[in-house]
Protein backbone atom coordinates (compact mmCIF):
# COMPACT_ATOMS: atom_id res chain seq x y z
CA UNK A 1 0.00 0.00 0.00
CA UNK A 2 2.80 2.42 0.84
CA UNK A 3 4.53 1.73 -2.50
CA UNK A 4 1.29 2.24 -4.39
CA UNK A 5 0.67 5.49 -2.53
CA UNK A 6 4.15 6.76 -3.38
CA UNK A 7 3.66 5.90 -7.05
CA UNK A 8 0.28 7.65 -7.07
CA UNK A 9 1.73 10.74 -5.42
CA UNK A 10 4.66 10.81 -7.83
CA UNK A 11 2.27 10.54 -10.78
CA UNK A 12 0.17 13.40 -9.41
CA UNK A 13 3.21 15.60 -8.95
CA UNK A 14 4.43 14.83 -12.44
CA UNK A 15 1.07 15.80 -13.92
CA UNK A 16 1.06 18.99 -11.86
CA UNK A 17 4.48 19.98 -13.18
CA UNK A 18 3.41 19.36 -16.77
CA UNK A 19 0.22 21.37 -16.28
CA UNK A 20 2.08 24.29 -14.71
CA UNK A 21 3.10 25.67 -18.11
CA UNK A 22 0.19 26.96 -20.21
CA UNK A 23 -0.43 24.98 -23.38
CA UNK A 24 -0.94 28.26 -25.24
CA UNK A 25 0.52 31.65 -24.44
CA UNK A 26 -2.07 34.02 -23.03
CA UNK A 27 -0.99 36.78 -25.38
CA UNK A 28 -1.55 34.43 -28.35
CA UNK A 29 -5.18 33.74 -27.48
CA UNK A 30 -7.67 34.35 -30.28
CA UNK A 31 -11.45 34.05 -30.09
CA UNK A 32 -11.35 32.90 -26.46
CA UNK A 33 -13.03 34.14 -23.30
CA UNK A 34 -11.07 35.64 -20.42
CA UNK A 35 -12.55 36.79 -17.12
CA UNK A 36 -10.75 39.56 -15.25
CA UNK A 37 -11.65 39.93 -11.57
CA UNK A 38 -10.73 43.27 -10.05
CA UNK A 39 -11.36 44.53 -6.49
CA UNK A 40 -11.92 48.13 -7.62
CA UNK A 41 -12.59 49.87 -10.94
CA UNK A 42 -8.95 50.76 -11.50
CA UNK A 43 -6.86 47.77 -10.40
CA UNK A 44 -7.45 46.01 -13.70
CA UNK A 45 -6.14 48.94 -15.73
CA UNK A 46 -3.18 49.68 -13.46
CA UNK A 47 -2.12 46.04 -13.13
CA UNK A 48 -2.95 44.36 -16.44
CA UNK A 49 -4.23 47.02 -18.82
CA UNK A 50 -1.61 46.14 -21.42
CA UNK A 51 -2.55 42.47 -21.38
CA UNK A 52 -6.24 43.28 -21.51
CA UNK A 53 -5.64 45.44 -24.59
CA UNK A 54 -3.66 42.64 -26.25
CA UNK A 55 -6.46 40.17 -25.60
CA UNK A 56 -9.07 42.56 -26.97
CA UNK A 57 -6.93 43.32 -30.01
CA UNK A 58 -6.72 39.59 -30.75
CA UNK A 59 -10.52 39.31 -30.89
CA UNK A 60 -10.98 37.67 -27.52
CA UNK A 61 -14.00 38.31 -25.34
CA UNK A 62 -12.66 40.04 -22.23
CA UNK A 63 -15.19 40.31 -19.41
CA UNK A 64 -14.27 42.43 -16.39
CA UNK A 65 -15.92 41.67 -13.06
CA UNK A 66 -15.63 44.55 -10.57
CA UNK A 67 -16.21 43.60 -6.95
CA UNK A 68 -16.76 47.08 -5.48
CA UNK A 69 -18.08 50.43 -6.65
CA UNK A 70 -15.04 52.22 -5.14
CA UNK A 71 -17.29 54.78 -3.45
CA UNK A 72 -15.13 55.80 -0.50
CA UNK A 73 -11.67 56.92 -1.71
CA UNK A 74 -11.93 60.70 -1.81
CA UNK A 75 -10.71 63.48 0.50
CA UNK A 76 -13.21 65.92 -1.00
CA UNK A 77 -15.71 66.59 1.80
CA UNK A 78 -18.28 67.78 -0.71
CA UNK A 79 -18.21 64.34 -2.34
CA UNK A 80 -20.88 61.75 -1.57
CA UNK A 81 -20.58 57.97 -1.89
CA UNK A 82 -23.34 57.88 -4.47
CA UNK A 83 -21.70 60.51 -6.65
CA UNK A 84 -18.26 58.93 -6.34
CA UNK A 85 -19.64 55.55 -7.39
CA UNK A 86 -21.08 57.15 -10.54
CA UNK A 87 -17.76 58.87 -11.28
CA UNK A 88 -15.73 55.71 -10.82
CA UNK A 89 -18.14 53.72 -12.99
CA UNK A 90 -17.84 56.25 -15.83
CA UNK A 91 -14.05 56.31 -15.49
CA UNK A 92 -13.83 52.52 -15.63
CA UNK A 93 -16.01 52.43 -18.72
CA UNK A 94 -13.79 55.06 -20.35
CA UNK A 95 -10.60 53.18 -19.42
CA UNK A 96 -11.89 49.89 -20.77
CA UNK A 97 -13.10 51.55 -23.97
CA UNK A 98 -9.52 52.70 -24.61
CA UNK A 99 -8.36 49.10 -24.10
CA UNK A 100 -10.95 47.84 -26.57
CA UNK A 101 -13.43 46.44 -24.06
CA UNK A 102 -17.04 47.67 -24.36
CA UNK A 103 -19.03 48.63 -21.27
CA UNK A 104 -21.39 45.73 -22.00
CA UNK A 105 -18.51 43.47 -20.94
CA UNK A 106 -18.28 45.02 -17.47
CA UNK A 107 -20.05 43.26 -14.60
CA UNK A 108 -20.53 45.31 -11.45
CA UNK A 109 -21.12 43.35 -8.26
CA UNK A 110 -21.73 46.71 -6.57
CA UNK A 111 -20.33 46.12 -3.10
CA UNK A 112 -19.17 49.08 -1.03
CA UNK A 113 -15.51 50.10 -1.14
CA UNK A 114 -13.48 48.79 1.79
CA UNK A 115 -16.31 46.55 3.01
CA UNK A 116 -15.95 43.44 0.87
CA UNK A 117 -14.96 41.39 3.90
CA UNK A 118 -18.35 42.16 5.48
CA UNK A 119 -20.37 40.74 2.59
CA UNK A 120 -21.88 37.34 3.54
CA UNK A 121 -19.29 34.83 2.24
CA UNK A 122 -21.79 32.41 0.73
CA UNK A 123 -23.48 35.24 -1.17
CA UNK A 124 -20.20 36.62 -2.50
CA UNK A 125 -18.85 33.24 -3.55
CA UNK A 126 -22.15 32.38 -5.19
CA UNK A 127 -22.14 35.56 -7.25
CA UNK A 128 -18.76 34.76 -8.76
CA UNK A 129 -19.44 31.02 -9.11
CA UNK A 130 -22.47 31.83 -11.23
CA UNK A 131 -20.46 34.17 -13.47
CA UNK A 132 -17.81 31.51 -14.02
CA UNK A 133 -20.42 28.92 -14.92
CA UNK A 134 -22.14 31.37 -17.24
CA UNK A 135 -19.09 32.60 -19.17
CA UNK A 136 -16.97 29.39 -18.99
CA UNK A 137 -13.66 31.22 -19.49
CA UNK A 138 -10.47 29.84 -21.00
CA UNK A 139 -8.49 31.77 -18.36
CA UNK A 140 -8.97 33.93 -15.32
CA UNK A 141 -6.93 37.01 -14.37
CA UNK A 142 -7.22 37.91 -10.71
CA UNK A 143 -5.41 39.29 -7.67
CA UNK A 144 -2.84 36.81 -6.36
CA UNK A 145 -4.10 35.01 -3.24
CA UNK A 146 -0.56 33.81 -2.41
CA UNK A 147 0.50 33.95 1.24
CA UNK A 148 3.26 36.53 0.79
CA UNK A 149 0.71 38.88 -0.73
CA UNK A 150 -2.17 38.36 1.68
CA UNK A 151 -0.17 39.46 4.72
CA UNK A 152 0.01 43.10 3.76
CA UNK A 153 -2.52 44.16 1.18
CA UNK A 154 -5.78 45.93 1.85
CA UNK A 155 -8.90 44.01 2.66
CA UNK A 156 -10.81 44.35 -0.63
CA UNK A 157 -7.81 42.92 -2.47
CA UNK A 158 -7.46 40.00 -0.07
CA UNK A 159 -11.15 39.23 -0.21
CA UNK A 160 -11.34 39.47 -3.99
CA UNK A 161 -8.34 37.16 -4.30
CA UNK A 162 -9.66 34.52 -1.91
CA UNK A 163 -13.27 34.71 -3.05
CA UNK A 164 -12.39 34.32 -6.73
CA UNK A 165 -10.50 31.10 -6.06
CA UNK A 166 -13.21 29.83 -3.71
CA UNK A 167 -15.66 30.35 -6.56
CA UNK A 168 -13.36 28.57 -9.00
CA UNK A 169 -13.47 25.52 -6.74
CA UNK A 170 -17.22 25.74 -6.27
CA UNK A 171 -17.86 26.11 -10.01
CA UNK A 172 -16.46 22.61 -10.64
CA UNK A 173 -18.96 20.74 -8.48
CA UNK A 174 -22.69 20.73 -9.08
CA UNK A 175 -23.51 20.34 -5.39
CA UNK A 176 -22.14 23.83 -4.68
CA UNK A 177 -24.97 26.25 -5.45
CA UNK A 178 -27.14 23.53 -7.03
CA UNK A 179 -29.73 26.14 -7.98
CA UNK A 180 -27.40 27.27 -10.76
CA UNK A 181 -27.98 23.95 -12.51
CA UNK A 182 -31.53 23.28 -11.39
CA UNK A 183 -32.93 26.77 -11.98
CA UNK A 184 -30.52 28.55 -14.33
CA UNK A 185 -29.40 25.45 -16.28
CA UNK A 186 -25.72 26.35 -15.80
CA UNK A 187 -23.44 23.34 -15.94
CA UNK A 188 -20.42 22.97 -13.63
CA UNK A 189 -17.15 24.22 -15.11
CA UNK A 190 -13.46 23.62 -14.43
CA UNK A 191 -10.75 26.21 -15.08
CA UNK A 192 -7.07 25.31 -15.42
CA UNK A 193 -5.44 28.61 -16.34
CA UNK A 194 -4.99 31.28 -13.70
CA UNK A 195 -2.92 34.43 -14.18
CA UNK A 196 -2.51 36.23 -10.87
CA UNK A 197 -1.54 39.89 -10.87
CA UNK A 198 -0.05 41.88 -8.00
CA UNK A 199 2.15 38.82 -7.48
CA UNK A 200 5.32 39.32 -5.47
CA UNK A 201 8.53 39.50 -7.50
CA UNK A 202 9.70 36.12 -6.21
CA UNK A 203 6.39 34.45 -7.14
CA UNK A 204 5.98 35.91 -10.64
CA UNK A 205 6.67 33.24 -13.27
CA UNK A 206 4.97 34.55 -16.40
CA UNK A 207 5.81 37.66 -18.43
CA UNK A 208 3.69 39.38 -21.06
CA UNK A 209 5.38 41.83 -23.43
CA UNK A 210 3.10 44.88 -23.70
CA UNK A 211 5.22 47.07 -25.98
CA UNK A 212 2.41 47.05 -28.55
CA UNK A 213 -0.22 48.24 -26.06
CA UNK A 214 1.76 50.31 -23.55
CA UNK A 215 0.45 53.59 -24.93
CA UNK A 216 -3.12 52.32 -24.69
CA UNK A 217 -2.50 51.33 -21.07
CA UNK A 218 -1.17 54.78 -20.18
CA UNK A 219 -4.06 56.46 -21.97
CA UNK A 220 -6.51 54.21 -20.11
CA UNK A 221 -4.90 55.13 -16.80
CA UNK A 222 -5.41 58.83 -17.52
CA UNK A 223 -9.17 58.22 -17.65
CA UNK A 224 -9.09 57.41 -13.92
CA UNK A 225 -9.00 61.13 -13.07
CA UNK A 226 -10.55 60.81 -9.60
CA UNK A 227 -7.82 58.41 -8.46
CA UNK A 228 -5.11 61.09 -8.68
CA UNK A 229 -4.37 64.50 -7.28
CA UNK A 230 -5.65 67.14 -7.50
CA UNK A 231 -9.01 65.40 -8.03
CA UNK A 232 -8.67 63.18 -4.94
CA UNK A 233 -8.59 66.23 -2.65
CA UNK A 234 -11.01 68.37 -4.64
CA UNK A 235 -12.76 66.58 -7.45
CA UNK A 236 -12.50 67.87 -10.98
CA UNK A 237 -13.39 65.78 -14.06
CA UNK A 238 -10.40 66.67 -16.23
CA UNK A 239 -6.66 67.28 -16.29
CA UNK A 240 -4.54 70.36 -16.64
CA UNK A 241 -1.83 69.91 -19.24
CA UNK A 242 1.20 69.79 -16.91
CA UNK A 243 -0.12 67.26 -14.35
CA UNK A 244 -1.31 65.06 -17.23
CA UNK A 245 2.14 65.17 -18.83
CA UNK A 246 3.79 64.26 -15.52
CA UNK A 247 1.38 61.37 -14.98
CA UNK A 248 2.18 59.87 -18.38
CA UNK A 249 5.91 60.29 -17.78
CA UNK A 250 5.59 58.61 -14.39
CA UNK A 251 3.82 55.54 -15.74
CA UNK A 252 6.25 55.16 -18.62
CA UNK A 253 9.06 55.19 -16.08
CA UNK A 254 7.29 53.09 -13.46
CA UNK A 255 6.07 50.30 -15.73
CA UNK A 256 8.05 47.11 -15.19
CA UNK A 257 10.58 46.31 -17.89
CA UNK A 258 12.47 43.19 -18.90
CA UNK A 259 15.26 43.11 -21.48
CA UNK A 260 14.33 46.62 -22.55
CA UNK A 261 10.65 45.83 -23.10
CA UNK A 262 7.55 46.93 -21.23
CA UNK A 263 6.05 43.91 -19.47
CA UNK A 264 3.34 42.84 -17.07
CA UNK A 265 4.18 40.10 -14.59
CA UNK A 266 1.90 37.31 -13.42
CA UNK A 267 2.01 34.15 -11.38
CA UNK A 268 0.57 31.50 -13.67
CA UNK A 269 -0.92 28.40 -12.10
CA UNK A 270 -3.11 25.54 -13.29
CA UNK A 271 -4.02 24.05 -9.91
CA UNK A 272 -5.09 25.54 -6.62
CA UNK A 273 -1.86 25.25 -4.67
CA UNK A 274 0.84 25.80 -7.27
CA UNK A 275 3.44 28.53 -6.79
Amino acid sequence: MKTAAIITLASFLAVSVVRAAPAERLENYTNKTVLVFTPHPDDDTFAVGGTMALLAKNRNRVVVVIYTNDNKGSYDQDMTSERLARIRKAEEEASCAVLGIPKENLIWLGHDDGELEYVPPKLLCGQVTKIIRQYRPDAILSVDPGESYERWHKSDHRMAAFNTMDAVRAAEFHLYYPEHLLVDKLQPYMITNFYFFYATTNDANYVVNIDATMELKVEAITKQVSQFEPAVTKYRPDWEAEPLKKLKEFYHGDQEKKDGHYVEMFRHASTFNQK
